[in-house]
Formats: structure tokens, C-alpha cells, sequence
């Protein structure tokens, strides 16, 4: 009979053991998993300027997202006008483009911060004439130029002189006169179908004057939308 029941308080003692050990276990769990997921938010960001948008080749092809430093391809793109440096805030860490989209380091290598050599918020934007050799050149007159904008399409043209009309239609196969026009001013046109245009340019001899003919093309390299007149006489298409 004794040895029975040291035999049971032996069996209590060693299931009170487990039972204690599995809830110190129990306890631990949630600690541990609260531990491993304040690790993960913490240390897992994003990086919205991966390295990989300034290797090529998408540093040729692809545009940047807003607030990233830009590569050669956002650079063309604001140069024709088509994506201007001004949207694109300068506030990304330049060596932000030394790492990876999970903001890691490349293999093997340590991220090394570098100072900007630009003013954060400030983007130097070249103008027309440091970006193309002009189409043409006139002579003004006091700074004035009358334009006579030809469509030779079969289509309606939208035109505005950006800051001094609204936006006013051409129909197909007739002129225009826009007269009194102070430079630097800008032109611009859209066929009413979504066609593609081809713009050629006549100076006259006639001081101030400029001829502008529109007409229909598939080519769409050469579809232009706008040109533009500078205060020195030259002429961009663009």
C-alpha cells in the first residue's frame, strides 16, 4: 500500500511538471510572435528608388516614380515636355538609388551614404533652345509676330495661343490670321479625330510674319502639337 501511493505521488509530481512546462510555453508563444512581427515592421520598408531605375537598360526605359531622383529616360522625357522636372520632387535620398526595392544593400556591398550635389526642390530644366537647334528664325517686329495658321487637313484643328485665346476651332482646308502675338509665345494644335500632324514653316519677308501649314501624316515621329516662338526670333516645333 505505501509503495503504491509513492508510486502515485511520483506520477502527480511528473504530470505536474509537464502541465507546468507546456503553459510556460504557452506564455512564451505570443512574446515570441509579437517579438518576430515588431521586427518584421520595423525593418521591412519599401524603397521607392530601386537601384534598378538607374542601371540600364531602364535607366533608358522606364520613368521614375514621383519623388525619385531622375534617370536619363524621365530627363528626355522633361525635356520635350512631356513629363516636367518640376512635378517630380526632389526629396529622395540620392543613395536611396544604390539600393534595392526592399531597401536593402546589393550583395557583398554596404550602402554608403553620398551628399546631393543639387538643392532639395530645386531642378535645373534646360530651355528649347539648349535642347534642339531651332526650325526656323524670324525677324520681329517689336517683339510682335502675326501668325497664319494654314490647315491643309480634311479634319478640324483645335488651336490655342497659350494666355491669350481660349481654345478655338480650324476647320479643314482653311487659314487663320493671329495677329499682334508678343514673344515668347506658344501654339498649339490637335486634329479633332486624334489624327497625327505634320507642321511646316515659312518665314515671310515681311518683318513679324510667320506662315504655319498643317497637314495630315502617319508618321509618328514626326506628329507635332505645339510650337513655340522665343523674344529672339527662333522657332521650335515640338
Amino acid at each position: 500500500m505505501t509503495k503504491y501511493s509513492q508510486n502515485l505521488r511520483s506520477s502527480a509530481k511528473l504530470i505536474g511538471a509537464i502541465c507546468g512546462g507546456f503553459i510556460i510555453s504557452l506564455s512564451a508563444i505570443p512574446q515570441a510572435t509579437i517579438a518576430q512581427q515588431t521586427r518584421y515592421t520595423t525593418t521591412s520598408k519599401v524603397n521607392p528608388c530601386p537601384r534598378i531605375f538607374y542601371e540600364k537598360p531602364h535607366d533608358n526605359q522606364v520613368l521614375v516614380p514621383q519623388g525619385c531622383p531622375p534617370n536619363a529616360f524621365t530627363r528626355r522625357y522633361a525635356a520635350q515636355g512631356s513629363t516636367p522636372l518640376s512635378n517630380v520632387p526632389a526629396t529622395s535620398s540620392i543613395d536611396q538609388t544604390n539600393l534595392g526595392v526592399g531597401g536593402e544593400s546589393p550583395y557583398g556591398q554596404t550602402a554608403v551614404p553620398t551628399m546631393p550635389n543639387i538643392q532639395p526642390g530645386i531642378v535645373s530644366i534646360p530651355l528649347p533652345q539648349q535642347q534642339q537647334a531651332p526650325s526656323a528664325r524670324i525677324a520681329l517686329n517689336n517683339g510682335m509676330v502675326n501668325v497664319r495658321l494654314v490647315n491643309d487637313t480634311g479634319a478640324d484643328v483645335t488651336y490655342q495661343v497659350i494666355g491669350d485665346t481660349s481654345p478655338r476651332s480650324l476647320g479643314g482646308n482653311s487659314d487663320v490670321m493671329l495677329q499682334g502675338l508678343s514673344a515668347p509665345t506658344t501654339v498649339t494644335f490637335q486634329r479633332r479625330d486624334g489624327g497625327l500632324l505634320s507642321v511646316k514653316i515659312q518665314p515671310s519677308s515681311e518683318t513679324g510674319m510667320l506662315e504655319v501649314t498643317l497637314d495630315e501624316t502617319t508618321d509618328l515621329r514626326i506628329d507635332t502639337k505645339a510650337l513655340r516662338i522665343e523674344n529672339n526670333g527662333s522657332v521650335f516645333l515640338n
